[in-house]
């Protein structure tokens, strides 16, 4: 009987067949475009390519250059600045705004559209709305002066030491919202009975919010970092649209470093080394996500 059993089930490797027909295309694109690319640019960082890419190996001597580079250690201060303080801001910011949403105010689908609606903006639209912003001749700057306080000054991407920050402002008015909508989906899921018991029991909101609602929204948390973490690793368009990497190189960031190598300077071993270090980078982050997420983080049954 048992051995009729077995016989009568069908094939593991068959079943849903048309289904993973249908995914090969998908598969094949992933493996020979992501990944042959990935591998491709690794091999020809240990190369000495210039204008086109050759297989004459000098071994580490791109990553030396690209770390003795001012230019890329300073890229490198800089994203680490603008990533420490975007992620902490975007957390803050968009769980204290979905908080106020959850408090079923009114209007609230059209707060919801305003505070999303910078996010469908790209960020080339973003940094040149916000470089006419920041002008001092005619942004924030001049409107204030011209209500009677002549000696406001607020022309961060004119700054050397604080145009980093001119850039953050920007990030955070168009990636705010979004980071609201995952915070308020996720506490749109915490059951009302645990709202119930907390006033029951006499606890002010702050420690509810603090001790029981956001440790129940880890995986929102977990999820919204990792999208936040891999725009940061990224960030381009908006650094060239608002500062176009000035004053100088005062706002350089890695991935305009890399451009800048592989298509101006027609030196692709150097930018293939500094997309190497991007790889390295994100996969720093995606690896521990994915630890938490399917491996250890979850108890097994």
């Amino acid at each position: 009987m048992t051995g009729h059993a077995k016989a009568g089930r069908p094939n593991q490797f068959l079943r849903n067949l048309n289904s993973k027909i249908a995914s090969i295309p998908m598969i094949l694109t992933a493996v020979v475009i992501f990944l042959g690319g990935t591998i491709w640019t690794v091999v020809y960082s240990f190369t000495n390519s210039k204008l086109l890419p050759r297989l004459s190996f000098v071994g580490l001597d791109q990553y030396h250059r690209l770390w003795a580079a001012p230019r890329w250690v300073l890229s490198i201060e800089n994203l680490a600045v603008y990533g420490i303080l975007s992620m902490i801001f975007s957390l803050v910011i968009g769980f204290v705004l979905a908080a106020l949403m959850d408090q079923k105010i009114r209007f609230e689908n059209t707060f919801r559209t305003i505070f999303l609606y910078p996010f469908a903006l790209s960020f080339i639209v973003t940094g040149l709305v916000w470089q006419w912003l920041l002008n001092p001749e005619f942004g924030i700057q001049s409107v204030v002066r011209s209500l009677g306080w002549t000696t406001f000054t607020f022309d961060p991407l004119y700054t050397p030491s604080i145009v980093i920050y001119g850039v953050l402002i920007a990030a955070l008015w168009q990636g705010t919202g979004l980071v609201m909508c995952l915070m308020l989906a996720g506490l749109r899921g915490i059951d009302e009975d645990i709202w119930k018991a907390a006033r029951v029991d006499g606890i002010p909101m702050w420690r509810t919010y603090l001790f029981i609602v956001i440790p129940m929204m880890r995986p929102v948390f977990i999820t919204t970092l990792v999208i936040i973490a891999s725009g940061i690793v990224k960030v381009y368009d908006l650094v060239v649209a608002q500062t176009s990497g000035g004053p100088g190189i005062a706002s350089e960031v890695p991935a305009k470093y890399v451009y800048d190598y592989m298509f101006q300077a027609q030196n692709l071993g150097q930018g293939f080394a500094a997309s190497t270090m991007m790889l390295v980078t994100v996969a720093i982050i995606v690896i521990p996500w994915a630890y938490l997420e399917f491996g250890g983080g979850r108890k097994r049954v």
